[in-house]
Parts: structure tokens; sequence; C-alpha cells
């Protein structure tokens, strides 16, 4: 029997995610055209109590609320909007199911839903390369065809059971997916580091720090902020008339916790 060495089982360990995950992103069915479709992975593992867990809910819930937010996406073509929640492992069905967020009122009635959503038994280990791969699949399958992917991912321990998330991320990159973190650093005070060298991947790819889950739903704020600002040069004008350009402009006077000089993050 001819045994494969550690370089030929990795190159094989390459080819069968590539063929589990290389579900051209947007083939599966017709689609509806927007500008971002954006999966939000939430960490509900064993190091997460439900008191953390609800200020995770409460804190997106609150950022998507906020008038910036709501702004934002009214320039955009259609946002659309997922949430999973992922620990040993992740299924779509634990998840805030794809909601097109094109207005207000749609945009607090998804809010409502995450608030609400209850916390679903998916393990007790840190699986985030799977968290990877079930977002991928959930971009590949749903119903919207954006022209930005991004997958965010939040969590507050390295990843500890299924795939490393460096080999997962490889998906994504060739699928032309942005990978984006926010480390929660309540007992790990270097995770940030660990998500820029593992986790995130993509053009613009970057990591949000919170310190601990009382500080979560500032983070997840600046997140979202800087994920959906719009590209600078869009002409398309939101409800108050202003551009895209104008508006990443006001962005950038906003005073905190939302500042778009970003000095909390590097760019990848």
């Amino acid at each position: 029997m001819i045994r494969s060495g550690p370089w030929e089982k990795r190159w094989i360990s390459f080819v069968v995610l590539c063929c589990m995950n290389l579900l051209p992103v947007q083939s599966v069915q017709a689609q509806t055209p927007v500008s971002v479709e954006l999966v939000l992975a939430v960490d509900t593992s064993y190091s997460v109590n439900n008191g953390e867990f609800r200020l995770q809910m409460t804190g997106i819930a609150d950022a998507l609320r906020s008038p910036e937010i709501v702004k934002l996406i009214e320039v955009h073509e259609g946002v659309a909007m997922s949430v999973i929640q992922w620990a040993g492992w992740s299924v779509e069905s634990n998840a805030v199911k794809w909601r097109l967020l094109a207005t207000p009122q749609s945009i607090y009635a998804f809010a409502d839903e995450i608030e609400t959503m209850r916390r679903d038994n998916v393990g007790s280990f840190t699986a985030i390369g799977t968290a990877i791969e079930t977002s991928l699949h959930a971009l590949a399958v749903n119903e919207y065809a954006g022209e930005i992917l991004k997958i965010d991912i939040s969590g507050d321990g390295i990843s500890n059971v299924g795939p490393a998330p460096s080999q997962s991320r490889l998906a994504a990159e060739i699928q032309d997916v942005t990978i984006n973190g926010l480390a929660i650093k309540t007992d790990q005070k270097n995770l940030d580091q660990y998500y820029w060298n593992h986790v995130i991947s993509g053009r613009g790819a970057f990591v949000i720090e919170a310190a601990d889950f009382e500080d979560f739903a500032r983070a997840i704020r600046l997140k979202l902020l800087k994920e959906l600002a719009p590209v600078i040069g869009s002409e398309k004008r939101a409800p108050d008339g202003k551009t895209a350009q104008e508006n990443a402009n006001r962005l950038a006077t906003i005073q905190e916790p939302v500042d778009v000089g970003f000095e909390e993050t590097k760019q990848f």
C-alpha cells in the first residue's frame, strides 16, 4: 500500500474542500440582484453563556436600527442578510433566514427577528472552519445575486475542532467572498491576531476587536458601518438626497463609538 505523506494529504484535503464548496456561488437558481450579500455568523459555543448570547443578538439588532446603518443600507440596491449560529457545527436551519433589506421597515423587521431569535444547540466546541463552509453554502443556494459577497465571523475563541479556518477560507478566496472578523477578547487577549492570521480573507478584509461581550454592541455597529460602506464613486442617491460619496464623507465625521477612521482595525 502506498501511504500519503503530509503534503499529499494537505493537497488531497484542499481538492476535496474545493469540490465540496465550489458550488459556484449564485449558480443554483434564478436570483434577485442586490448590492451586498452578508452572512452574520455568531458564536454560540460553550464559552458563551445565555446572557452573552443575548448581548450579541441585542447588539446586532440595535446596530441595524441605528440611523447611520439604515441610511447606508438605503444607499444600496438592496442588501440581503442572514444570521447563522455556530459552535462545534452549524446548520442553516438555526439561522434567521435570508431577508432583503431595502427600506426602514424591512430593516426593523429583520432586527426584531434577530433580537428574539432563540439559541439552538450547535455543540460546545469552536469550529470556525465549519462556520465558514456553512456560510459559503448559504451564499451559494440563496435567492439573491450580490455584487459583493461577505461573511462576518464573530467569536470569543480559536478554532479547536473541524477543518482549519485557514483551509476553509481558501474556498472563499476562490469564490471572491470576503471574510471579516469580530474578535471578542474576553479570555484570549491575542484573539484578534489569530483572526488576522487564520480567519479573515479577501479584498479589504479586516478585524474589529471587542473587549468583552458588553463591548459587542459597539464593535458590531462599527463593523457593520465598515462592511456596508458604499463603493466610492457610486452616484445612487439615498432617500436623504445624498450620493454614496457624500454619505461616505459624512460617516467620517460621526462621533464615537462609530469612528470610520477605523483606528481599531488594520487593512488586510
